[in-house]
């Protein structure tokens, strides 16, 4: 039986509210009927005995107290999945926006997922090739790992989101399927497009499967594109053996989107206004990235965010950081010196990379390599430091060759052309050919069997002169 309730007790922003309403369930999906005989749908946000709040997706204009009817579905939010997601654009609610019609399901999940048992969880190995030399090398992502990338306003990342999609393979393992989901939160028009026009030219739109929120889109709709986009990466791995790459784009505007959404609720803000409950709401948006026993596929996720006043302190950044296993932080002075992608390398790290690379994997000096890259680079900086003090002149010679390491660093190794898409080999070749620039006795990260394998001053000669 199906019961309509006529009238709203109150509307206040994106919420209305309901009294004597009995049975109902938090996240149950609700039908809205408007006077002109139009639909809108919302979500259950809050229960207070009879009391109900319901958030309404397509925004509360034009709703009247008198005449709206409501009508609740006793179900959450489903979204129809299938294997025809793919190379589809969805609104980010999961409705198609490219033309094409809806999509034949053939079943319906419910978008805030379930909860994995930590025992049935498998701990990540294999890695991720997307390319980049700075991040194969030495941030490396492991399939089934969460790796956010830190970025600020006006930064390329967007141009290396973009990069990373069209660029990413998995490590070679016969008759394994890899796709992407690609989710955009509150981005322009023209952003928007150049997504979608990156991806339809490159190739690539056939497996990748892509949720757009549009800057001008309501609030709420914000807060379900992740849900929406992990959902559907969760179908693919789990029940179709694919190995998923989930980019969330841009994780800070979903954070002011439920900022927003909390202060209209009345709730008590906690630090910089967002709500107290921040920490808890992205862990269960982050922790949906694994890999289970019982199935074959993966899911693993790129979160990108632009901190304010690239603050790397700032709430949003903050409690990611804790969630996650690493981050790769972009630096604005490597952008600004022309440097693409400017991933500033000290502060970048990832935590289970230490597993997924090496013999069987990537290649035996890989681990080496990194360390030994990360050590010089650190000594660059404070060759640097030390140069603005008392000039580059008064150093000593081995600091001046850390400086010339340093440029050379960032010029040949960090520095990557958008259509540069380098093998892990290409790469690892390339750090031991910038390393023959120091001396042998400097290079202390790695042993002398392998140092004696691959050091030859001659590697170094191409970045002379």
């Amino acid at each position: 039986m199906s019961v309509q309730f006529i009238g709203l007790k109150e509307i206040n922003g994106p919420l209305v509210v309901l009294d004597h309403v009995p049975d109902v369930g938090f996240e149950e999906i609700v039908e809205l009927l408007l006077d002109d005989g139009s639909t809108r749908l919302g979500r259950v946000v809050q229960i207070e005995g009879e009391r109900v709040v319901i958030q309404v997706f397509e925004g509360t204009n034009g709703l009247s107290l008198k005449n709206t009817r409501t009508r609740f579905l006793g179900k959450p939010m489903e979204l129809p999945l299938s294997t025809e997601l793919l190379g589809r654009i969805f609104s980010g609610a999961g409705k198609p926006i490219d033309g094409l019609g809806d999509i034949y399901a053939e079943k319906y999940g419910d978008i805030n997922g379930k909860p994995l048992n930590p025992v049935s969880r498998v701990y990540p190995r294999n890695y991720i090739r997307t390319g980049i030399s700075s991040i194969d090398a030495l941030m490396t992502l492991i399939r089934g790992q969460k790796l956010p990338i830190f970025s600020g306003s006006g930064m390329s990342h967007n141009k290396l989101a973009v990069q990373i999609v069209r660029q990413a393979k998995i490590a070679e393992d016969k008759g394994q399927k890899f796709a992407v989901v690609f989710a955009a939160m509150g981005v322009k028009n023209d952003v928007a497009d150049y997504f979608r026009r990156s991806f339809e030219e490159s190739g690539v739109l056939q497996r990748v499967v892509m949720f757009l929120n549009l800057s001008n889109d309501p609030i709420i709709e914000r807060i379900l594109t992740p849900r929406c986009a992990l959902t559907a990466a969760e179908y693919l791995a789990y029940e179709h053996d694919m190995h998923i790459l989930v980019v969330m784009t841009d994780m800070t505007s979903y954070a002011e989107a439920l900022r927003e959404f909390s202060s209209s609720k009345g709730e008590i803000p906690g630090r910089k206004g967002y709500p107290g409950y921040l920490y808890s709401d992205l862990a269960s948006l982050y922790e949906r990235a694994g890999i289970i026993k019982t199935a074959k596929g993966s899911v693993t996720q790129i979160p990108i965010l632009t901190m304010p006043n690239d603050d790397i302190t700032h709430p949003v950044p903050d409690l990611t950081g804790y969630i996650t296993e690493g981050q790769i932080v972009l630096g604005r002075s490597l952008e600004q010196a022309g440097v693409y992608p400017p991933v500033d390398v000290l502060p970048s790290l990832s935590r289970l990379m230490k597993d997924g690379i090496g013999e069987g994997y990537t290649r035996a000096d890989h681990s080496a390599v990194s360390n030994q890259l990360f050590a010089a680079y650190a000594k660059v900086q404070d060759a640097r430091s030390l140069a603005s003090v008392i000039g580059e002149e008064e150093l000593s010679a081995e600091d001046q060759q850390y400086l010339e390491f340093g440029r050379m660093f960032e010029k040949h190794f960090l520095n990557q052309g958008f259509y540069e898409d380098r093998t892990i080999e290409q790469t690892l070749d390339l750090g031991w050919d910038l390393l023959c620039l120091l001396p042998k006795e400097s290079l202390d990260r790695v042993d002398n069997e392998v140092l004696e394998k691959y050091y030859d001053p001659k590697r170094a000669e191409k970045f002379k002169g």
